[in-house]
């Protein structure tokens, strides 16, 4: 097994946020984590990049403790990706993803030759090569994302927590990030990811793990796990569950979905 979490409580003086949470991830699955504002899902990605000292349980990263693990030694095989943002400096694309390499390196060496192989590498196996000269803050958002990727791949990790990786992209950029997912995935790259789009984990994801409350409601494969009854109970609206084709289902809010106006 690659990471666990074994019975993690975690809380605030004033507020318990995550309640006796276990889940095993296996290498080269996409896992989405489902589940409303304030459900834990950012927290529990926290501690599973062991940024967080556990009232009661562990984590552990291919048998070993992440507590007991260094950084550097941690980096080097977890990534965290964060959402979509707006850097203050133009940086180049190339420079960004060089950053990724920092946990290979002493404080005060040069990035090398190989680095820069590693990291013109990575952005080629995501299809953005031609941006390496461009300046971060003139890419499109979905092309950050996959920048933000990039850099991970160069650290060298193969398993990515992601928190929210599609907020704020288009349509466009979230269908890009999908597919770059899903390539890297079949490479045996693994994805921990939360998200606000059931429908993205149908289309992607292995497992669904549906958090409420601090505690795990739900954990299967995507059509098991995500039905009109467990979407109303994770976000109190009534939403139907469509097969559009084999393998292929949608969801739609079942008022909207009746016509374009319904009655309050």
């Amino acid at each position: 097994m690659l990471l666990v979490a074994e019975n993690i409580t975690f809380g605030f003086p004033d507020k318990p946020v995550l309640r006796d949470v276990s889940l095993a991830v296996n290498k080269g699955e996409i896992i989405s984590l489902l589940g409303p504002n304030g459900s834990g899902k950012t927290t529990l990605l926290k501690t599973l990049l062991g940024l967080y000292r556990l009232e009661k349980g562990r984590v552990l990263f291919e048998g070993r403790s992440i507590s007991t693990l260094r950084q550097k030694t941690l980096a080097r095989s977890i990534a965290y990706v964060p959402q979509i943002h707006r850097a203050s400096f133009a940086y180049r694309v190339i420079d960004v993803v060089l950053m990724g390499r920092i946990p290979h390196k002493t404080f005060f060496s040069r990035f090398s030759a190989e680095d820069m192989d590693i990291a013109l590498g990575a952005l080629d196996k995501l299809s953005i090569l031609h941006l390496q000269d461009r300046p971060y803050t003139r890419i499109s958002g979905g092309e950050r994302q996959l920048t933000l990727i990039a850099r991970a791949m160069t650290q060298g990790a193969h398993t990515f927590i992601m928190d929210e990786p599609a907020n704020g992209l288009d349509y466009g950029n979230q269908i890009k990030l999908l597919e770059g997912l899903i390539a890297l995935c079949d490479e045996g790259y693994t994805f921990i990811k939360s998200t606000h789009f059931p429908d993205h984990a149908l289309w992607i994801a292995d497992r669904v793990i549906m958090l409420k409350e601090g505690s795990i409601i739900a954990d299967g494969v995507p059509d098991n796990v995500i039905t009109s009854e467990s979407l109303f109970t994770l976000y109190g609206r009534e939403v139907n569950v469509h097969s559009l084709r084999e393998n292929f289902k949608v969801c739609i809010p079942r008022k909207i979905g009746s016509g374009r106006r319904f009655a309050a």
